[in-house]
């Protein structure tokens, strides 16, 4: 029976990541916000401290994600757990209360280990593991429609030739591998689609440019492009076996895990901005007052429990399409729905802190603007808010991609 309590084994894990957040991210936030495309050296110690935690079984305080067969393993004895997955993203809450854009920036925390997480066998998980890992899926002919991938990937003896151009990739310049999205074969739909690691270094693997972008200006994002790039078959994440029937199911499982931890970044983010306006309030003589009615307090108040009942059930979806995964329940829905209600919670929420913060709000003198700056991308990446919908739509309506567009 789901229980979304914080769990109170995870109590040190969170105090662990809060403080990490506390003490590394938030000192250096505004100096890395303003220096684009440095990196951050601060992060080396504590990526090597996570890593140490992540090999003795304490970890979550990253974003890397948790392999799926792990909660199958976890629960063959029937009980409910909470297990990796609810750990990684309570501590990716508290790590992005700190800076959403330092957490991107961290080694081996990136999105693409957790797709390898989700879809890799033990051998390449052995190989890829430890690497540091980006995602390269958006390209220049589309952005949200996963589907329409146009990269590819033609079987030439033991290896894969891949062509194609990615844009918008996260730690795309920094990261040790990409995870590259490609079609084996266009004809044959997004069933052809199939996940690649790509090492960087791979001859025909180059790193075009660096995006300038409205926020999360501490972590890179690069547009990559592939040209006659050869990569092991062994590369390939899950099956290379075209199955029409199962469609784009293997490479959407990464999603399952990548989405829930995107709507964590954006919990931990409106978290920040809700404390940091509370206080705002307090010191201007706003006081809110939990046991009298929204409607007989101050304006600025009332807004404020509204802001904070939203961030609320943000932050339950997102807790539960974690708890579905620990507990080997299909998540695919709830992920979509923690994804969607999240990324919109945590814009309107940095935007209506920056109004009730006023001067504070809009100006440097505190971290709200940046905030608001970098909520944006959490609405966008990982599927927009748009695209969440119609994966919710379809799956409450039953109706396939070809039914409900």
């Amino acid at each position: 029976m789901i229980n979304l309590e914080v769990p109170k084994k995870f109590g040190a894990l969170i105090n662990q990541a809060h403080q990490a957040a506390s003490e590394v991210f938030r000192p250096i936030s505004r100096k890395y916000d303003n220096a684009e495309h440095s990196y951050p050296t601060e992060l080396d110690m504590l990526a090597a401290l996570i890593d140490g935690l992540n090999s003795s079984g304490e970890g979550g305080a990253g974003a890397a994600g948790e392999r799926n067969g792990n909660a199958a393993k976890a629960s063959e004895d029937g009980g409910t757990r909470n297990g990796a997955n609810l750990a990684t993203v309570l501590g990716t809450i508290e790590m992005c209360w700190g800076d959403v854009a330092l957490l991107l920036s961290m080694p081996r925390q990136g999105l693409g280990n957790a797709a390898i997480a989700a879809v890799a066998d033990d051998e390449q998980l052995a190989r890829f593991g430890k690497q540091w890992a980006a995602m390269a899926i958006t390209e220049p002919s589309f952005g949200s429609d996963s589907a329409a991938v146009g990269t590819t990937a033609t079987p030439d003896g033991d290896e894969y030739v891949l062509n194609g151009e990615k844009i918008f990739v996260t730690a795309g310049e920094r990261a040790d591998a990409v995870v590259v999205w490609a079609s084996l074969d266009r004809s044959k739909g997004r069933a052809a689609i199939k996940s690649f690691v790509v090492e960087k270094g791979t001859p025909g693997f180059e790193v075009v440019r660096l995006e300038h972008k409205l926020g999360i200006r501490a972590s890179d994002t690069a547009v990559l492009r592939f040209d006659n790039c050869r990569v092991p078959k062994e590369n390939l994440l899950g099956t290379p076996e075209i199955d029409v029937k199962r469609g784009f199911a293997g490479v959407m499982q990464t999603f399952d895990n990548t989405r829930p931890l995107v709507a964590a970044m954006a919990v931990g983010l409106a978290r920040a901005a809700l404390e940091d306006t509370e206080r705002i309030l307090a010191e201007a003589g706003v006081e809110v007052d939990y046991d009298k009615p929204a409607n007989s307090q101050h304006a600025a108040a009332a807004t404020y429990l509204e802001l904070e009942a939203d961030w609320e059930a943000a932050r339950l979806l997102t807790m539960k399409a974690a708890w579905m995964a620990d507990n080997r329940e299909p998540n695919s829905l709830e992920a979509s729905m923690a994804k969607a209600k999240a990324g919109r919670s945590v814009t309107d929420i940095t935007l209506r802190c920056v109004e009730l913060a006023g001067t504070l709000g809009y100006s440097e003198s505190s971290l709200l603007e940046k905030w608001a700056r970098d909520a944006k991308i959490l609405d966008i990446f990982e599927g927009t808010q748009q695209i969440q919908q119609l994966i919710v739509a379809r799956r409450l309506l039953g109706k396939s991609s070809a039914e409900l567009k």
